[in-house]
């Protein structure tokens, strides 16, 4: 499977103070990785470097081969779609106007958006259980209903690496499912996926790759199933986890 995104040497720092040192990872077309941490520890600030939206203070990171910081954003967008862990107070536009504007990286200045666009949009909204709201203003959703939006604006932009900031933030147990089963189908069709989640079930049952960042420095990156183990999570969370072996899927918890 092709590379998509490759960092190497990379320092995520806050003033004096660096969360993550000399980070190396790569990001493969049809994987998902997931990150994990306590608050604090580096987890948004990790993935907007990545995205390109925050100087990192040491290490180089390459999109596609090429160096991201050279590369014209609108160029990025077409490949890279982020969504931050919390979304901007809502234009007085409807849902359906919202999600189409995933496709604006994709038009010629001043091109309007097409039927096509608009059935990416429509099928984005319906991955997302929002389809009967298309009409509706986004300022009459939930919480949870404006984060599945955000959700589908990235599906629309239909990038081929999907960088997301806790994307089950506010959303029930069935939104999250549909949302991880979804993007798990995205990867299966070529896409690359880093998203950071709290809890390491999801990461466990979702995710082949874990990142762990604790804050300090230091970091630790493998398969999720080998990664993600009760002692390695214990030091992560700093409180005694637990493995559960369920006929289903094991199962960590705190003790």
């Amino acid at each position: 499977m092709s590379e998509l995104l490759r960092c190497t040497g990379l320092d995520i720092a806050v003033d004096e103070c660096v969360l993550v040192q000399q980070l190396a990872l790569t990001l493969i077309a049809g994987s998902i990785t997931a990150v994990l941490g306590r608050n604090g520890t580096g987890k948004s600030l990790t993935l907007r470097t990545l995205a390109g939206l925050r100087a990192h203070a040491r290490g180089a990171i390459q999109l596609q081969g090429r160096d991201l910081a050279t590369q014209p954003r609108r160029e990025v967008a077409r490949v890279l779609g982020y969504v931050a862990q919390e979304s901007d107070e809502p234009f007085p536009v409807t849902v359906m106007e919202c999600a189409v504007s995933g496709r604006h990286p994709h038009l010629d200045f001043w091109q309007w958006e097409s039927a096509d666009d608009y059935a990416c949009a429509q099928a984005a909204l319906s991955a997302v259980d929002l389809a009967q709201f298309a009409d509706r203003s986004v300022a009459t959703l939930s919480g949870g209903e404006r984060r599945r939006l955000a959700i589908a604006i990235a599906l629309t932009q239909n990038p081929r690496l999907y960088i997301l900031d806790e994307p089950t933030n506010h959303l029930d147990p069935q939104h999250q499912l549909q949302l991880l089963k979804h993007l798990r189908e995205r990867a299966a069709a070529g896409c690359a996926v880093i998203l950071s989640l709290h809890d390491p079930n999801l990461a466990l049952r979702f995710a082949d790759h874990a990142l762990l960042l604790f804050g300090n420095g230091d970091w630790l990156l493998g398969p999720a199933a080998e990664t993600l183990n009760p002692g390695a999570l214990s030091r992560l969370y700093r409180v005694p986890m637990a493995r559960i072996d369920h006929a289903h899927s094991p199962f960590l918890m705190p003790l």
